[in-house]
């Protein structure tokens, strides 16, 4: 029997008890009319090489960030709706008023 916890609360969901599934994709957003065709023709491995390069003289980890992240979270019904309500969080947020 598939145990399922919810990544909201932490309650356990019971058997029958319904629950939900919230699938996130996040990727950068592109806009293809700035694309050229000398952006096409740049040989990037260069520039690759030469950030490489960079990191060892430096001795810095160098950080590469996965183009696109997938994202899965069970919620219960109580989180479900909470989260509907404000998918960002930006309620739980307090912004100065100056």
């Amino acid at each position: 029997m598939l145990r399922v916890q919810c990544d909201g609360c932490g309650k356990e969901v019971r058997a029958g008890e319904n629950h939900h599934v919230v699938k996130i994709e996040v990727f950068a957003a592109t806009d293809p009319s700035k694309l050229t065709e000398a952006d096409l023709d740049e040989d990037h491995m260069e520039a690759v090489a030469e950030l490489i390069r960079e990191s060892e003289l430096s001795g810095e980890e160098l950080e590469v960030e996965p183009p696109s992240r997938r994202l899965r979270y069970d919620l219960c019904a109580n989180c479900r709706k909470r989260y509907l309500r404000d998918p960002l969080g930006v309620a739980l947020l307090h912004y100065s008023k100056n």
